[in-house]
């Protein structure tokens, strides 16, 4: 005991006198942080726990500790409600309800308020925008529950529970009782297995791969348009090349890139002459997108050739075209000499 009052004075002393629940959300702003981005925790279970936890939670529960530093006593009579300081507050059930309907709120409003700005709705931008608005709604809380008198305040009676949860598990009242306890504890474990389960492993129709094509427009952004179709001989024109990893583990691609003279047989397009142009092997987590500019210069000449992306996963086969590739874009292009 005493090496832990130690340890608490190497802190500020605002740190040592915040309440526990808004230490833990703290605790879980940081955790899901670190969740999302160090690449060595972003591909386990733990980044989609906290996440969840974090984005349907957390915020509205700052936001309701903000707004309600007094302890709650809960429905009560007329009579009692003008003796009593505490029924301004609410009780934790509808602080929990409330937290949660609160955290569906506010994301995406931060979402359409990020949407509107350069930054745009990723994953940093999220990140920082959701975190610094929890931070700052707990350091209100915070401050607000000081100003309230002690016996005033809000707690979370997290003590009296493990109190009562380890008298009710350990020692029931009878062998009934224990029987029940065991039956619960069993349930609550299955119950969270099989939600882990569902969470963690996807159904196979989920997983998939983005391919696609962007330029730059005039301000630098990324866009889905405006592609060059018109080529000279020799000289480059810019393209991005785009893939997003959505196959639930880390993937290795390759991308080639052709120009190809083509001609209609019937409902069949037939590949007259190929020359490949760029070969790219990038290596993706899940959920990770990757960019790269890919600088286009034909040698080939002629009208409605056809530049083409296949993309594979792993290593391509012997046979390269579109049969064999795991997903395809093409633009129709005109080379002249």
């Amino acid at each position: 005991m005493a090496e832990t009052q130690t340890w608490k004075l190497l802190l500020p002393r605002q740190l040592r006198h915040l309440p526990a629940d808004l230490a833990g959300v703290i605790g879980v702003v940081i955790l899901t942080n670190l969740a999302a981005l160090l690449p060595v925790i972003s591909d386990t279970p733990v980044r989609i726990v906290a996440g969840l936890v974090f984005v349907l939670f957390i915020p509205g529960y700052a936001f309701i500790a903000a707004l309600f530093p007094e302890a709650g006593s809960g429905p009560t009579a007329d009579d009692e409600t003008v003796s009593d300081p505490r029924a301004d507050g609410i009780d934790g059930i509808e602080r929990v309800a409330l937290s949660f309907g609160l955290s569906i709120a506010l994301v995406p409003l931060v979402g359409l308020v990020l949407n509107f700005t350069p930054w745009g709705i990723r994953l940093l931008p999220i990140l920082v925008s959701l975190s610094g608005l929890t931070l700052v709604l707990t350091a209100v809380a915070a401050v607000r529950r000081w100003a309230v008198p002690a016996d005033e305040r809000f707690r979370v009676p997290y003590r009296a529970w493990l109190s009562a949860g380890r008298e009710e598990l350990f020692s029931p009242a009878s062998r009934t009782d224990a029987v029940l306890n065991v039956l619960l504890v069993l349930s609550i474990l299955l119950a969270a297995a099989s939600v882990g389960y569902a969470v963690t492993v996807p159904k196979d129709g989920e997983r998939f791969s983005e391919f696609y094509l962007l330029t730059e427009d005039e301000d630098g952004e990324l866009v889905a348009d405006g592609y060059p179709t018109e080529f000279q001989q020799g000289e480059g024109r810019s393209l991005i090349i785009g893939i997003g990893n959505q196959e639930h583990e880390r993937t290795e691609y390759t991308v080639i890139a052709e120009l190809q003279r083509v001609e209609r047989v019937g409902n069949e397009t037939r590949v007259r002459e190929r020359s490949e142009l760029r070969r790219f092997q990038p290596t993706l987590g899940h959920n990770e997108t990757w960019h790269r500019q890919h600088e286009v210069t034909p040698e080939m000449t002629g009208e409605g050739l056809r530049l083409q992306y296949l993309l594979y996963r792993g290593s391509p086969p012997e046979t390269v075209d579109q049969s064999t590739a795991y997903r395809e874009v093409h633009l129709w292009v005109n080379v002249t000499g």
